[in-house]
């Protein structure tokens, strides 16, 4: 009896669903890649990829290589957004927060402005939330004033056809050669124009809807952009992070771990290991500060600005 109360118990909880989720995937890539590599053996689809090899020619005068302020925009933003989807899980899963927070600007609280009391997860969220806007704005600066614009925003309309043959080369396993260092192919830059200029601003659009303590000053908005509608957007965005995360990572190491890496922590275009090492030191600083991120750490950290309590 207590077996199949356990057994029952167990169906009902996400890890059962996990369990089937990781086996319907792997069944679902199997299929993709012998379509792809079916599709490839077609006449048609080898001419078609043969006139879009799956990348876009840049305009005349494009920037060759990283310099080192995207070096560290790169790792700040990887930095930032990591621990952003931590505290957001966080606030969406704990029911009870290990304490609250409440900001401790009494001169500026007013009928129309009282303090508002937050989970420290939250208050966490916000304040990385601050310094990731703060990162990207200055990121959003730097790419159009130096001309790496025209390395992540498409400038012709055959990045289209050739993001789709750069799909069918990855998806059939065969994959578009690398060169990220002169210029990414087509699928790559469709993505980070997508990361960086659509998912980035819905992120804050929607994130600053759902503020604590600002719904009065969106009142007169509430009808054409209620805070359910953020919700819903704010939540498959992250998702959406993630997944590009997972693959982006995956595709960095699996075609060409040292040079890309040398290409985005190094500065350089070889095979040597001054990109890795600098990138494992990045992953040490994420990991020790994961675990540093304790309550009671935070609640000394959060205690500068404002009151917590328990």
């Amino acid at each position: 009896m207590e077996s199949s109360t356990r057994w029952g118990a167990f169906r009902q909880s996400r890890w059962f669903r996990l369990v089937w989720v990781a086996p319907a995937i792997i069944a679902v890539m199997v299929v993709v890649v012998l379509a792809a590599k079916g599709i490839r053996g077609l006449p048609s689809v080898a001419s078609f990829m043969t006139t879009y090899p799956g990348r876009s020619e840049l305009p005349a005068g494009a920037p060759v290589g990283f310099p080192a302020w995207l070096q560290w925009q790169h790792f700040l933003n990887a930095f930032f957004i990591l621990f952003i989807i931590r505290t957001g899980w966080q606030i969406r899963t704990t029911k009870r927060p290990a304490a609250f927070w409440t900001r401790n600007n009494t001169g500026l609280i007013t009928t129309k402005n009282p303090p508002v009391r937050i989970s420290l997860n939250l208050w966490l969220h916000l304040s990385l939330d601050t310094l990731w806007v703060v990162n990207g704005v200055l990121f959003y600066v730097l790419v159009f004033a130096t001309g790496q614009w025209v390395r992540i925003i498409p400038t012709n309309w055959d990045i289209f056809p050739n993001a789709v043959s750069a799909g069918i080369q990855y998806a059939s396993l065969n994959w578009p050669t690398e060169d990220g260092w002169v210029n990414y192919n087509a699928l790559q830059t469709l993505s980070y124009f997508i990361v960086v200029f659509i998912a980035a601003p819905l992120a804050l659009v929607t994130g600053i809807r759902m503020a604590p303590g600002l719904a009065g000053a969106f009142r007169r908005i509430e009808k054409i952009y209620p805070i359910t509608v953020a919700r819903r957007i704010h939540y498959p965005t992250m998702i959406f992070f993630v997944a590009f995360i997972i693959v982006h990572v995956t595709l960095v190491l699996a075609t060409g771990a040292l040079r890309n890496l040398n290409h985005m922590y190094a500065g350089r275009d070889d095979q040597s290991w001054w990109g890795f090492v600098i990138f494992a030191a990045s992953v040490l600083l994420m990991i020790a500060a994961w675990f540093a991120m304790r309550p009671a750490i935070l609640r000394a950290i959060a205690g500068v600005t404002g009151s917590v309590r328990r």
